[in-house]
């Protein structure tokens, strides 16, 4: 199949190209700069220098494709979330990027576009399963997601897939997992929302055959993740990936100084993706968290144990 891939170069656009490279699939990037149009070209994509804001160059990047995929996002990292308009660049990218992207898949005449979106938009379920069909809570942090799935949703008809893929809190050797890996290392706490609370995680190891999973997926939201793992156990594991005996949580006051943005983070949710595997048979590689989740990004990070 040929694939056009937006934010090609981010933590799932570069799972994604590797695992669809090596399935057989042609892959076309948008690649913003020469550095990122050479980097792609090392992986095996084809690059097109454009940016999401030139028509032109959105459609020489989706023409002839029979998927797309967006996974545009420019996520701040650890404490810089906080930071007044940091999250300005990522709400565009999710909201006004990916109007565009659906709109140039369809002028292109594209059969399916793939969505990248997040667990997080359930409102707190506790213990309850979250399915598909739970309710959301969107709040002005979670809106920008959500508005990304409609585009796509709108986009979705008899001729054509939509597919929205709510990922998990990714973890593994990206820069989200480092940052945390540091601040473990430092005794900072780490921790967000309740202690027995539930929380979704995906391995960047399971990114890309997800993705790969989605070019034959029905349309529909699908949520996509390892087994849920109670938030205690989640960061007890970063402890042990760092030989401390504990790390600790954020406390109320600590939550709010982070930021509106922290919210949705310390919601309780037991995500299934068994409607994903029942649709496309995928299946994480990495099925429940555990302190070898981190060893890669411990050493990146220079904070192994």
């Amino acid at each position: 199949m040929k694939v056009a891939i937006t934010g090609a170069t981010g933590v799932i656009g570069r799972a994604a190209v590797s695992t669809l490279l090596a399935a057989g699939h042609e892959v076309r990037a948008l690649a913003r700069s020469d550095a990122k149009a050479e980097q792609l070209g090392a992986m095996g994509a084809q690059p097109v220098r454009t940016t999401l804001g030139d028509p032109d160059g959105l459609h020489r990047l989706v023409d002839g494709a029979e998927a797309v995929c967006n996974f545009a996002t420019a996520i701040p990292v650890g404490f810089a979330g906080a930071v007044p308009g940091a999250w300005r660049t990522n709400d565009r990218l999710r909201t006004e990027g990916s109007r565009r992207v659906v709109e140039a898949a369809r002028r292109a005449g594209v059969r399916r576009v793939v969505q990248e979106s997040v667990s997080f938009l359930y409102a707190d379920r506790g213990d309850a399963w979250v399915t598909e069909s739970a309710s959301l809570d969107i709040t002005r942090a979670t809106e920008p997601a959500a508005v990304a799935e409609t585009h796509v949703q709108d986009y979705s008809c008899g001729s054509r897939a939509g597919v929205v893929l709510r990922f998990g809190l990714i973890v593994g050797d990206d820069p989200s997992t480092r940052w945390q890996l540091r601040a473990a290392r430092r005794g900072s706490p780490i921790g967000l929302g309740r202690p027995d609370g539930w929380l979704h995680p995906v391995h960047t190891d399971d990114l890309g055959p997800a993705v790969l999973a989605a070019l034959s997926a029905p349309s529909g939201v699908y949520n996509v993740g390892a087994d849920p793992v109670r938030r205690a156990e989640y960061v007890q594991g970063y402890a042990d990936a760092v030989g401390r005996a504990e790390v600790g949580f954020l406390g109320p006051v600590l939550t709010r100084l982070a930021g509106a943005r922290a919210e949705p983070l310390t919601r309780s949710l037991r995500v299934s993706a068994e409607h994903f595997t029942a649709a496309t048979g995928w299946t994480p590689r990495r099925q429940a968290f555990g302190p070898s989740w981190l060893g890669a990004a411990a050493v990146a990070a220079g904070v192994a144990s």
